[in-house]
């Protein structure tokens, strides 16, 4: 019987982490999705409405208007590596090679960097391989799991190992497909490949119809998880066959209860301003006080009240006046004005998570 080790919000591993896994539960990598366009139509493909079929960018929650901008996101996060994702990268070979090289550039050879993709072009594994990619993990389509090595795949696999990169599968957990994925270890084990990395098959947004269609139901033993039910179950069983490559599964919540939470923490601690309070959560916590004359009622606050001025912040896109939370508590009362305490994730869309209200006009 292989040992398995056991991981945070039920995730799991029997032999060696890939070394993108082990940085991604310190929250140390940065998500870069570089085009969210894809050769694939994966009924199970949890992106976003926002990014999913779309040419868009994104470094973490950050839109990518400069290819600095990258940068600037990874210093945010003191980010040790990078996982650049899709869609699929190698749609943009070019955009991804030029990510490539601009952080290896910057950070070193040390910041680990790897790529998801269902591609097998040859031409395209060989731009990553020479522009430093460190790690890359394909994503075959169901139908092939079974012929893997008798497909594209196995020329991939091998050609991504004679390069230097570390090579794995990443695949969903279909709990009506314990053979396929058996077939498909079993496969990454003869070619010699490096890990398999098994993913709890999640409910999102764009994908719950027709993961409902195929008889699929949330779990029903966790309120707050959007785990498919018999996934988890089967990914933990595939943990325990006698293969010798190391496994990996990962739970839906370990990557939002673990990696997103480690990483939102990692950006608090260099985005935190002295008027914000910064939760054990990672989420960043405010006074808000909404108008239209920003500048004057920043400037009355101040002298009225004796507040330092790096405790008063205006933010004239939102029409509003930031001020630290334990002093609107006090000068709410005496303000004509609606007056809130704010938390919000400390990322670059900074999403509210609760207002509370305090003065209303």
């Amino acid at each position: 019987m292989r040992e398995i080790t056991r991981m945070p919000k039920g995730s799991a591993h029997a032999g060696r982490l890939p070394k993108g896994c082990v940085l991604c539960e310190k929250g140390a990598k940065m998500v870069l999705l570089v085009t969210g366009k894809c050769a694939r139509r994966c009924c199970y493909c949890p992106l976003s409405s926002e990014k999913r079929g779309k040419d868009v960018f994104f470094a973490n929650e950050r839109r990518v208007e400069d290819i600095d901008d990258i940068l600037d996101e990874a210093r945010l996060i003191d980010a040790l590596g990078t996982g650049i994702t899709g869609g699929d990268p190698l749609i943009v070979v070019d955009r991804t090679v030029e990510s490539i090289r601009l952080l290896k550039k910057r950070f070193g050879n040390g910041h680990h960097i790897h790529l998801y993709t269902s591609t097998t072009k040859p031409e395209s594994i060989r731009k990553v391989a020479k522009a430093g990619l460190d790690e890359i993990r394909f994503h075959p389509p169901v139908s092939l799991w079974k012929e893997l090595c008798r497909s594209d795949y196995a020329k991939a696999v091998a050609l991504s190992k004679k390069l230097g990169m570390k090579t794995g599968l990443e695949l969903p957990v279909l709990p009506d497909r314990a053979e396929d994925l058996v077939a498909a270890i079993a496969f990454a084990e003869s070619a010699g490949l490096d890990f398999v990395n098994l993913n709890e098959l999640e409910f999102s947004e764009t994908n719950w119809r027709s993961l409902r269609a195929l008889g699929f139901d949330v779990k029903k033993e966790d309120d707050v998880s959007s785990g498919v039910e018999g996934s988890e179950k089967l990914g933990l069983d595939l943990l325990r066959l006698e293969a010798d490559i190391p496994l990996h599964y990962c739970s839906a919540s370990f990557k939002d209860g673990v990696q997103l939470r480690r990483r939102i923490m990692r950006r608090a601690k260099n985005v935190k301003r002295p008027h914000e309070v910064l939760t054990k959560d990672g989420t960043l916590v405010k006074g808000v006080v909404e108008t239209d004359l920003v500048a004057a009622t920043a400037a009355y606050i101040m002298n009225r009240f004796d507040v330092p001025g790096n405790l008063v912040v205006a933010d004239n896109r939102k029409r509003r006046l930031e001020v630290a939370p334990w002093v609107l508590e006090e000068i709410a009362p005496e303000l004509d004005l609606p007056s809130f305490i704010v938390e919000e994730y400390p990322t670059a869309d900074r999403l509210e998570v609760e207002r509370e209200p305090l003065k209303r006009r």
